[in-house]
């Protein structure tokens, strides 16, 4: 396996989780989320299983940063929840909440790991949901003035600042497919949505800006795309995919514009007055995270925008069915460098894979995880060989957690939790990065 050796002086490895995924949100004051009503709707989540426990990492938190610490691990990607500080996503705070936060951040400080905090990682809460949510323009000012209120408490001790954790999932999940929270299937709400997120994120980049934060930076996600045949419609149907899937986001961020293709087909949809956002939007960022997991081929679709669909490919696939594919990371890198950001820090904030593990004489044989790291390891190291100016590497996730609309079937940590006795159990690859990060 690739070794810390093999890295930059300085590159920093990390390990990466999320709120809602992990801490229990029936605990500690926490607010109803949307995702609470969404699992709560039947059909939407697998078994109806929720976040109300998760990892129980709300109780837990110091012994999984001792696991962080142990595994040689520089640094944490973690998020806050909105609903845990908020409850009602205005107004009054949740001491508890903020009190949790709070003591999580000394506990990383105190055994020598840097706090990467993300201020979103999907839990809306309810209340906000009921007035459109995401689709409401109004989101952009209650989700700054969220970020002011959680930075005023740890943002004195925390080493990187993301807004919100994959803009597309908020956007096109929640909105556009319904896979996500809330489940929406509307067109016009996604494309305003995608709008009202992207403003957001600079909205709130801004605001922290004037209040004296800095290293403050956005995470977008990424897949990649490979074409069913060498047909004109494929093509098309490629650039439909790549608009939306990679350089929406993007091209708001790095250029002051989305892409025109993608104007032309659904801009109808976006605000009124959607282009004097764009200077806010565009807000310089100091780095830019990179989440990337999977190839996908790309076929031409008869029905309504995008009008592409997926076909099912040859490569060997994950847990989740998607296609592995290392190479796809080092294209993401690239074009993110060469295209967009520059010589913008770059963070490849998660990268990892689900499998079916199962604990076994108190192990985790997880060797295919190993696999699947040390590839894209291999393709980090080869990006930075090219020029491109990556500087850490994060692995989803930590532990195995709640997989959304998934439920708790997909395993994608590197350390095994049995969600009912919630015992954890280093995997081998937790074991692998241990000995690697040592060396």
């Amino acid at each position: 396996m690739y070794k810390r050796s093999d890295f930059p002086a300085g590159f920093q490895f990390g390990a990466s989780t999320a709120a809602y995924q992990i801490e229990g949100h029936s605990f500690g004051g926490a607010g109803r989320t949307h995702w609470d009503d969404f699992a709560a709707t039947s059909g939407n989540v697998v078994r109806a299983e929720n976040g109300a426990v998760a990892c129980d990492h709300y109780h837990r938190w110091e012994a999984d940063l001792d696991l962080i610490r142990d595994a040689g691990f520089d640094a944490y990607r973690f998020s806050t929840s909105w609903a845990r500080v908020l409850p009602e996503g205005r107004g009054a705070v949740n001491a508890e909440g903020l009190d949790f936060y709070d003591r999580l951040v000394d506990g990383m400080l105190e055994r020598g790991i840097k706090p990467m905090i993300t201020l979103y990682h999907w839990e809306l809460p309810s209340a906000l949901a009921d007035l459109g949510g995401w689709a409401n323009n109004d989101v952009a000012k209650w989700f700054a003035d969220y970020a002011e209120i959680i930075m005023g408490r740890v943002g004195d001790r925390i080493w990187k600042t993301a807004t919100i954790n994959e803009l597309y999932c908020v956007s096109v999940l929640g909105y556009l497919t319904g896979h996500h929270a809330p489940g929406t299937r509307n067109v016009r709400a996604a494309v305003r949505a995608m709008h009202n997120v992207s403003l957001a994120h600079g909205t709130a980049v801004e605001a922290l800006r004037a209040a004296g934060y800095g290293d403050l930076g956005a995470v977008c996600n990424f897949t990649h795309h490979r074409p069913v045949d060498d047909s004109p419609e494929t093509a098309a149907a490629m650039q439909r995919a790549d608009d939306l899937d990679n350089r929406f986001f993007l091209s708001g961020f790095f250029k002051g514009a989305y892409p025109e293709g993608l104007v032309e087909l659904v801009g109808q949809h976006l605000p009124e007055g959607w282009q004097d956002d764009m200077k806010t939007v565009s807000t310089p960022v100091d780095w830019l995270g990179v989440n990337y997991y999977f190839s996908t081929i790309v076929a031409a679709d008869d029905g309504p925008w995008p009008a592409v669909r997926q076909v099912e490919g040859p490569l060997p696939k994950t847990q989740m069915g998607w296609e592995i594919y290392p190479d796809g990371l080092r294209h993401f890198l690239r074009m993110c460098a060469d295209e967009y950001s520059g010589e913008t820090p770059l963070y490849i904030t998660e990268n990892g894979m689900a499998n079916a593990d199962l604990v076994d004489g108190g192990a985790v044989a997880d060797q295919v995880r190993i696999d699947y790291l040390d590839q894209h390891f291999a393709k980090a190291r080869q990006a930075i060989d090219e020029g491109v100016p990556l500087e850490g590497y994060f692995v989803w996730s930590l532990m195995d957690n709640y997989e959304w609309a998934l439920g708790y079937e997909k395993r994608f940590g590197i350390v095994h939790v049995d969600f009912d006795s919630q015992e954890r159990t280093p995997k081998a690859s937790y074991h692998a990065l241990k000995a690697a990060l040592a060396s």
